[in-house]
Parts: C-alpha cells; sequence; structure tokens
C-alpha cells in the first residue's frame, strides 16, 4: 500500500468521522426559548472564597437544564433541571483564590435555550482580631433592634426596634442606660389608623435634640417620622403618614433648630424645625452621574462646622450640605462604593467615612479634595460606620459577616471584632465609647438583639 494511500483512506476516515458527528450534533441555534422571563439572583449572607453560594431562579421554562459559568469555567458538575414551577436552586463552591468583588455569573439554560446573569458578591475574609485591646459589655434588649443614638444631657442611650415585614405588630422605642446597659424605660408605637393587621407606627432611625429635650424617630413603614419625649418617652407629635418617603436616618442640628430624615429612594431629605415640628424646603440632592439618581441613606451631623453629610445608595457618591443655608456644597465621586449606606465624619481632619454593603469596603475621603486616601476591605455587608473622636477610629457595622471592624485614620484595621448575630448600626458618645446594636434569627438567638458597648483601652 503506498503512502499516498493510506493517507487518502486515513483522511476519509476523519472525514466520514467528523460528517457523522455533525449528523449527531445539536445545532448551534437550537430551539430558543421564545418569551423567556427567567429572572436569576445570587444569594448568601456571607459569600467569601472557600465557602458556598447559591444561585437562584424563576420563571424559567420548566424541564430546562441549567449550567453555571464563571468566564468559561463550568461551575456545577451535573446540570440542575427547572422544576414544575419554574423555579431552580444551585449550590455552587467559590474557589479558595477567589478575588473578592461582584462576580458575574451566566446561567445558562437549554432545552429550550435560554441565558441571564447573576452578580455574586465575594466578600473578604477577614479573621477575628485585637479583642484585648477594648472594652467590651454587651446586654440582651429587646427582638428587631434597629438604630441607637445618644444623648449627653439625659446620659442615655436611645435604641429602637421593629420585628418583621408589613404589617409590623411588635415595635419598641427603649430608653437604656449607657452604664449597666439595662432598659430603664420601653413604649410601644401607637397604631397605624385604618391600617390592616393592627400594625403600629414601628420606629427604626432615631437621633436625639437635647435642645428641646426630644427624641426623633423614622417610621420607615408608614413613609413618616414622630417626635418623642426623652424622659418619659411620651408622645410630641406624629407626623402623617406620607410625611417622608421611606424615612430612614434622622439628624438633629439642635445648635440651628433644624432636624433632617432620609427620604430613601427618592432624591431629597426631609427638613423640620425642632422647636415649631413644622416642615421646611426640603433639600434637593442632584447626582453628578449620567442619568443617576442620589438615593440618600445615613446621614451625620458636624455640628459645629454646620455640615451635613449623607451618601447615596443609588450611586457612588456623597454629599456636603450646609445646614444654616440648606444648599448642598457639593457632590463626591467615591469610586469604588457600591450600595452606600453607612456614613461618618472626623470632623477635625476633615475625613468622610463611608459604609458600602455592596462593595464591603470603609472607604476614607479628603472631604477638601474628594480624594478617595483610603478603601479598606472590612467585611460582608458593611452597612453603617460610627467615628469615635477620642480613639480617632472608625467602627464598621458588617452585617454579612457578622463583625465589628474597627479602622484607623491610616486606613489600617485594628481589630475585627465579634458583632454578634447581624450588626446593624453603631452610634458614639463622644466620650470614647461606642454602641453596636445587633438583630437576631429569632426570639432564642442568644446572640442576636443585643447592644455592645466597646471602648479602646487605653
Amino acid at each position: 500500500m503506498s503512502r499516498f494511500t493510506a493517507l487518502t483512506r486515513t483522511a476519509l476516515a476523519v472525514a466520514l468521522a467528523v460528517a457523522s458527528s455533525s449528523a449527531l450534533a445539536e445545532p448551534v441555534f437550537d430551539t430558543p426559548a421564545n418569551g423567556f422571563r427567567g429572572q436569576v439572583s445570587a444569594r448568601n449572607e456571607n459569600v467569601v472564597p472557600g465557602s458556598d453560594a447559591q444561585v437562584t431562579g424563576r420563571q424559567f421554562v420548566p424541564g430546562q437544564q441549567i449550567t453555571l459559568l464563571r468566564g468559561d469555567t463550568v461551575l456545577n458538575a451535573t446540570p440542575v433541571v427547572v422544576d414544575a414551577q419554574g423555579n431552580f436552586k444551585a449550590t455552587v463552591t467559590v474557589p479558595a483564590d477567589a478575588v473578592p468583588g461582584q462576580h458575574p455569573v451566566v446561567v445558562r439554560a437549554s432545552q429550550p435555550a435560554a441565558a441571564a446573569v447573576a452578580t455574586l458578591r465575594v466578600s473578604p475574609n477577614l479573621p477575628l482580631s485585637g479583642e484585648k485591646a477594648f472594652n467590651l459589655a454587651s446586654g440582651k434588649l429587646v427582638q428587631g433592634l434597629y438604630q441607637s443614638a445618644y444623648s449627653p444631657a439625659a446620659n442615655a442611650l436611645y435604641v429602637t426596634s421593629a420585628v418583621g415585614r408589613p404589617p409590623v405588630t411588635q415595635s419598641q422605642l427603649l430608653k437604656v442606660d449607657p452604664k449597666s446597659l439595662k432598659v430603664v424605660k420601653a413604649i410601644t408605637p401607637a397604631q397605624v389608623p385604618d391600617a390592616k393587621g393592627g400594625s403600629v407606627y414601628a420606629v427604626y432611625g432615631v437621633g436625639v435634640d437635647d435642645a428641646n429635650g426630644n427624641v426623633w424617630v423614622s417610621n420607615t413603614r408608614q413613609d413618616t417620622v414622630a417626635v418623642y419625649r426623652q424622659s418619659d418617652l411620651g408622645l410630641v407629635h406624629q407626623f402623617p403618614v406620607g410625611t417622608v418617603p421611606h424615612a430612614r436616618d434622622v439628624v438633629i442640628d439642635s445648635q440651628r433648630g433644624k432636624v433632617f430624615a432620609s427620604a430613601t429612594g427618592e432624591d431629597h431629605l426631609s427638613v423640620f424645625d425642632a422647636k415649631t415640628l413644622k416642615a421646611l424646603e426640603p433639600i434637593t440632592v442632584e447626582s453628578g452621574v449620567d442619568d443617576g439618581k442620589f438615593v440618600p441613606m445615613s446621614l451625620t451631623l458636624d455640628a459645629a462646622g454646620g455640615k451635613l453629610y449623607t451618601v447615596s445608595m443609588g450611586t457612588p457618591e456623597a454629599a456636603v450640605i450646609d445646614v444654616a443655608s440648606g444648599k448642598v456644597d457639593k457632590v463626591i465621586d467615591l469610586g469604588n462604593a457600591v450600595s452606600a449606606s453607612g456614613v461618618a465624619v472626623d470632623a477635625k481632619n476633615n475625613r468622610l467615612f463611608v459604609a458600602s454593603q455592596g462593595s464591603d469596603n470603609l472607604l476614607i475621603v479628603d472631604i477638601a479634595s474628594g480624594k478617595v486616601l483610603h478603601d479598606v476591605a472590612v467585611g460582608a455587608g458593611a452597612l453603617n460606620v460610627a467615628f469615635e473622636p477620642v480613639s480617632g477610629l472608625a467602627y464598621v457595622t458588617n452585617r454579612g459577616a457578622g463583625t465589628v471592624t474597627v479602622v484607623d485614620g491610616n486606613g489600617q484595621v485594628v481589630g475585627n471584632l465579634d458583632g454578634g448575630t447581624f450588626p446593624n448600626h453603631v452610634t458614639e458618645d463622644g466620650k470614647g465609647n461606642v454602641f453596636a446594636v445587633n438583630k437576631s434569627r429569632g426570639a432564642e438567638d442568644p446572640k442576636g438583639d443585643r447592644v455592645t458597648r466597646i471602648a479602646k483601652r487605653r
């Protein structure tokens, strides 16, 4: 047999094999899922390198086979089959060398063909550290703790709580002794007129007005705010439903007699006269992002400097507001801030601290230049931050990670403390103490519904 004949036969065999394979293979453009409406999400409380995460989908076609990909890498060796209701749930293991950040995961469906993209957030995994450098004391309060505010005049900590989703029937405003961490007084807000399910004016955000002896709270579920007396928590005034859309934070400038509440979901702050309780002209914050909307979240006040600061949930921005005039001085581009929610100020050094739950970081910003000086990885779901002026440290509550991360002005982590279940909020008293409150997984959770006093040892 000649070499040419052998090569010819080999080529013919290869051609027949390819033809046979092509005949059996599915077409590249196979049957599509016309009118596909599938929705996907990737959720977990604390997805860190080496841990598991869940990707879920709904409104898929029953029987579709689901493959998950990150880049060219298949994340599930065996396809997941969509159930009869059009749903699926897939568990994937995040590699130990995964880089923290927001990762696109392609959800590829076949039979019929469709695709969607889920964003999987991989959070930094900071080990606990530095506990010996701090004095900690903790006390169990009530279920559903949300925020706290300290009153120097009353030497009291005011704490809000609200349990569950609407209709919220269990909510309390607490007056707590900051030394013993015991409840001195507690009240349940009034029921909402004509509301279904017996819901009450649930309290969430809280701020103190020492000039008038009041405590202001936000009633987020009812889109409004209310005022109580510091002394006995008696109701001073309940604003009507709809006064502040999705009210979140509330702060009071007692020197200038103004109250500010963030209308989350909107683009403005609601403003009130602290003495007359009358509504004033709101402050609109315009975003510097094309087609962007500045959605205010947390508020913090530099009373001596007359400046109010807020951050945007919808865009990577912070705003500086002149309290006296009610005008926006500047809007700062934060860069790496996804779903910014917490803000605190170091007035002495003109620094802003921004916690972002979507990017799991703390940004330290020079207010004058607008430059981000430090970008610090802190933990999953960095929700709120307080700056404590005596120690010069910032305290960040990381809801997903279950930690309180302590960061100095140079962006160095000096402690990563156990925050219990779902650390939610932190405030300071100007005396070297901060108070962190956390939520629980239920009434029997021993690590939840606690207030913890933290102070740097000297």
